[in-house]
């Protein structure tokens, strides 16, 4: 009778758990799905219609696929039509406000005052959690929210500080020189040459974040820099199905390897950083590097806490510091590369503003290396560059999780839907910008961003708002000297081999290089 009776509990338990699990199964692929729509639909917002789990992701995925096969016909800046295939073919016919990312809504926002109102409302709207994939390909404090965010940002706001970025100039110089020097002798023979620049500028850029982050050169920061390459290549593809919560933990052969490429990162970067500790802990000096002032000002934050008798822990733990590591080299590689290479790409298809901006830089600079001040000071660099990244932004594509039912402006947007910004969308609109929206026009900018844009909040290529990218100044600083110091040695023009093909991975890159003639001057 016992056993009976403790079969009966136990197969009761398994009944409950089963139902339970199919219940939660069926209101993430339908019921709520179905009531997100219906709720969207009653406030007069148009977009494709809810289909049982997949939504639109197999659509937008071919359609993405197919269109990359194709460069685009002529020079043009309108790129949307590539990059987003699905959303452009659909948008005249629906008006398009969302589609469906599997189960969940994305809703597209373009109006200046409802981004300034999602940028500003961090406790309602958060940024992406549907996918673990994404905390892993984007950790540290691009993800984290609420009380962590502030403890951490306030922590690492030191290393990016101008005065921490004077020190590191000598870094972002002497990577410069390796690849000029590099130019230099492929076209030493003829005086000009015809090259790919863009592997060499993910080579710049990635050593700069080497010698600036790890004071370590780009040898020895390879093996991160291929590990990280590797890992997002198959993220990437991990991002492109529909995640099912529990499947990251299913060995398929793509777990296994993205497991295997995380643990191989995060030990070779755990090796730097235990490394970096034992200099502080023996007394060492503080280097100059970022995460030697990282780890400097969380020290100081622990003996402060210490010191006051808190109890809770109030500095970064070392997988906190291991997932900044990580961001640094993602984002700090990426970003900067891609706007030095669309720079280059542009001032070789306006020979005018190359002049310009290299007389700018001679009268500044002569052949004498840039400092921080002087470079802070260049108004045609900056006018170029704001520009660059009005009509090209690294990161085109910004998200938002609304993790509690809230209020955006009049819409009233249930919790579990996603808000999409695409920057270069609001970056091109003729209402805010004026019918030359589409041109590369840098005057533009000739009186600062503010009057560029009438006030309105439509120019965010770092973000916006209390969340903006703490690395926008280092950034900038790179790209100016590594422009300033190419515009003092070459003239450069766009090769006829050159094939204008924008896409988006994590950012934007040109998908067939940027083939560019350099002249030695």
């Amino acid at each position: 009778m016992e056993k009976m009776t403790a079969s009966t509990i136990l197969l009761s338990v398994l009944c409950i758990l089963v139902v339970t699990v199919l219940i939660k199964l069926m209101n993430w692929v339908w019921l709520r799905p179905t009531k997100q729509e219906r709720l969207l639909r009653q406030q007069g917002l148009s977009g494709t219609s809810y289909r049982f789990l997949f939504g639109d992701l197999k659509e937008f995925v071919a359609m993405r696929a197919e269109a990359l096969n194709y460069p685009m016909d002529s020079f043009s800046h309108d790129y949307f039509p590539r990059v987003e295939p699905f959303r452009h073919q659909l948008a005249p016919k629906l008006g398009l406000d969302f589609l469906w990312f599997g189960p969940i809504p994305m809703i597209q926002i373009s109006k200046p005052q409802l981004i300034r109102e999602a940028f500003t409302k961090t406790q309602e709207l958060h940024k992406l959690k549907m996918n673990p994939i994404l905390e892993k390909l984007f950790p540290g404090l691009v993800n984290l929210e609420g009380e962590k965010w502030a403890k951490n940002r306030k922590l690492i706001t030191p290393a990016f500080h101008v005065e921490k970025l004077k020190l590191m100039l000598p870094a972002f110089r002497d990577s410069c020189e390796e690849i000029i020097n590099k130019w230099e002798m492929i076209i030493a023979k003829r005086g000009s040459g015809e090259l790919d620049v863009y592997p060499d500028l993910m080579q710049l850029s990635a050593d700069v974040i080497s010698r600036a982050a790890f004071g370590s050169n780009y040898k020895e920061g390879q093996k991160i820099f291929e590990l990280l390459k590797q890992q997002t290549d198959v993220g990437l593809l991990m991002l492109q199905s529909i995640y099912i919560p529990g499947m990251r933990f299913i060995p398929t052969p793509r777990n296994r390897r993205f497991k295997k490429l995380e643990y191989q990162m995060r030990t070779s970067l755990r090796a730097i950083i235990n490394k970096r500790k034992e200099e502080i802990e023996a007394g060492k000096a503080v280097k100059t590097d970022l995460l030697s002032i990282l780890m400097d000002s969380n020290s100081k934050e622990i003996q402060k806490a210490a010191g006051s008798n808190k109890n809770e822990h109030i500095g970064m733990s070392l997988e906190d510091v291991i997932a900044e590591c990580k961001l640094f080299y993602l984002a700090g590689q990426e970003t900067t590369s891609t706007l030095i290479v669309w720079t280059m790409i542009l001032l070789s298809k306006h020979q005018d503003w190359q002049e310009r901006a290299r007389e700018e830089v001679l009268q500044a600079f002569g052949n004498k290396v840039p400092d921080i001040e002087s470079l802070n000071h260049l108004k045609t660099i900056t006018m170029i560059l704001y520009e660059v990244l009005r009509l090209y932004p690294p990161v085109m594509q910004l998200s938002r999780w609304v993790q509690k039912d809230t209020n955006l402006g009049t819409l009233s947007l249930p919790s579990g839907t996603m808000i999409t910004i695409f920057m270069n969308i609001v970056h091109m609109d003729k209402e805010l910008w004026g019918d030359d929206a589409e041109e590369f026009k840098p005057e533009r900018f000739a009186e600062g961003i503010s009057k560029a844009t009438n006030g309105n909040n439509s120019y965010f290529p770092f973000g916006w708002g209390p969340r903006i990218c703490i690395g926008e100044k280092f950034a900038i600083a790179e790209v100016k000297m590594a422009i300033c110091m190419f515009l003092q040695r070459f003239s450069f023009e766009l090769s006829p081999s050159y094939v204008h093909a924008p896409r988006t991975t994590l950012f934007l890159q040109p998908q067939h290089g940027a083939h560019i003639i350099l002249y030695k001057l």
